[in-house]
């Protein structure tokens, strides 16, 4: 078993046993489907991945119950204006 599971901490950290189970089943069927995953850590199981996304506050669940990431709250660049006289 993964000892970080063991620990009440990564349980408080998510709202309780209920919610650490559903972002685990989320987060992992997000990195089945090839989604990046957050943390580097060669020769690890998604399971592994998704626990250490966890601890090091890369993933979380929203009010709603959906899967966010750090990454979803990342502002992002206001697209360019494409000059179309100039092509």
């Amino acid at each position: 078993m993964i000892d970080e599971l063991r620990d009440e901490a990564i349980i408080q950290k998510v709202g309780g046993r209920f919610k650490l189970s559903t972002l685990i089943q989320k987060r992992l069927i997000a990195l089945n489907r090839g989604v990046r995953p957050l943390v580097y850590m060669p020769g690890a199981s998604n399971l592994e991945i998704v626990i250490q996304e966890i601890v090091q506050d890369k993933i979380y669940l929203s009010m709603k119950n959906e899967l966010r990431t750090i990454e979803d709250d990342m502002p992002t660049e206001a697209p360019q204006e494409i000059d179309f006289q100039s092509i």
